[in-house]
């Protein structure tokens, strides 16, 4: 057992060695851009309110359209990606325009500032998220996608929780000073974007002397296949049951977590999410990827009835750890799938469609998960979340897949 054990070490150190080193300069490009974004947007609707003097609903609004922004401008960018056949100077601008709304933060002065800020940060992310995924999966072999979504996406959720708490501690260090902390949010963003810079490489593709059509033609798009629609069928169905994941916050309060140790609970969900999102990502270039998001869908059928039932505050623990063993073990190798079932000079296209119908979606989904928080309670949200992710498994029974390894 003790042999056995080595070897699957070995195995996954050799595996992350083989990834292309421009994936493993991805991941560190998301956890910079993460620590960045998320020291900022973890104190933004507090200085919103205690020092621009802001209502609850124009941080609401100035939040809407910002993420509206960014699933729109998703989809065109992997479409763009795929027409001009390259990746990296989308990749660049995407990184590069979030960095650039950086200093405008510790600079506002009102709420017009900040919602310009919002608004192109976001561009900047839907400029970035296509593209980015499709070069992963031009320059790494089919047999070790998995492992390169894992690694890219634990890197990122590693960021998503080290950047709240490094804003708790300047919060702390700074005696409560906003603009000094925002300022200091701005060193990640560039170290993000030198890292684009310097340490992304895509490959030399040959183009064909005739000019191709923009993807988004009709023609272009029915070369996506049955086994992509059917794909995105379960990853919209997933995503309604996946709702925000502040309704994970609301049960902790529910179940009686002091409102102090509330923010935790989003530390302990990404936690678990970015220990696990490498090992299933792994787990996904050696098994069925089918049956490992069978597995995965699994974990949050289980995470919604323990926090429909939960009635104490391990109950709930319970169901966020399970909750983040799903993100864990679906949002890589979703991208995996997608790069998989769509020919190679559309990757960005799919993946773009894909990234702005799950956005949608999680959107309904969220509008939902709240109608039935407040008509019905806790229990009928999660209850709900279940059955939509009972529909994708059934879904995944019949789902015949048509990878294109090429």
């Amino acid at each position: 057992m003790a042999i056995e054990n080595r070897l699957q070490m070995r195995s996954g150190v050799a595996a992350i060695v083989a990834v292309p080193r421009s994936v493993v300069a991805l991941g560190f490009v998301s956890l910079f851009m993460d620590i960045s974004s998320e020291i900022i947007h973890s104190l933004l609707p507090v200085f919103l309110v205690a020092v621009l003097g802001a209502s609850a609903l124009s941080v609401g609004f100035i939040e809407g359209i910002a993420e509206a922004t960014s699933q729109i401008t998703k989809l065109f960018a992997g479409a763009i990606s795929d027409w001009i056949g390259k990746r990296k100077p989308l990749i660049l601008a995407g990184y590069g325009l979030a960095a650039l709304t950086k200093p405008l933060f510790p600079l506002a002065s009102g709420l017009g500032v900040v919602m310009v800020a919002r608004f192109f940060d976001r561009i900047g992310k839907g400029i970035r998220g296509a593209p980015r995924d499709a070069l992963i999966g031009d320059v790494t072999p089919i047999e070790l996608r998995g492992t390169a979504f894992g690694l890219r996406q634990s890197m990122d959720t590693v960021g998503a929780f080290i950047g709240p708490l490094l804003a708790v501690l300047l919060m702390a260090a700074s005696n409560d000073n906003f603009r000094l902390v925002f300022w200091v949010a701005v060193l990640p963003a560039i170290i993000a974007v030198l890292l684009v810079l310097y340490a992304v490489q895509e490959p030399n593709v040959a183009r064909g002397a005739e000019r191709r059509r923009f993807p988004m033609h009709r023609a272009e798009l029915g070369r996506l296949n049955g086994s992509y629609w059917w794909l995105i069928g379960i990853a919209t169905s997933l995503t309604l049951g996946r709702f925000s994941e502040a309704f994970l916050l609301f049960a902790a309060k529910q179940v009686g977590l002091a409102i102090t140790l509330i923010p935790g609970v989003l530390v302990v969900m990404n936690a678990v999410y970015a220990a696990s999102a490498y090992p299933f990502g792994r787990l996904a270039d050696l098994v069925s990827r089918r049956m490992l998001l069978v597995l995965g869908v699994i974990f949050l059928v289980a995470a919604d009835i323990v926090l429909a039932m939960a009635g104490t505050v391990w109950q709930g623990a319970a169901g966020v750890v399970l909750w983040g063993l799903h993100m864990g073990a679906t949002q890589g190798l979703l991208s995996t799938l997608v790069v998989d079932a769509a020919p190679a000079d559309l990757r960005g296209t799919a993946l773009g469609m894909f990234n702005l119908i799950t956005g949608v979606s999680l959107l309904l989904g969220s509008v939902l998960a709240g109608f039935l928080w407040t008509a019905f309670g806790p229990a009928a949200t999660f209850i709900a979340g279940a059955v939509f992710a009972g529909i994708s498994l059934f879904g995944m029974l019949s789902w015949q897949t048509d990878n294109h390894s090429g």
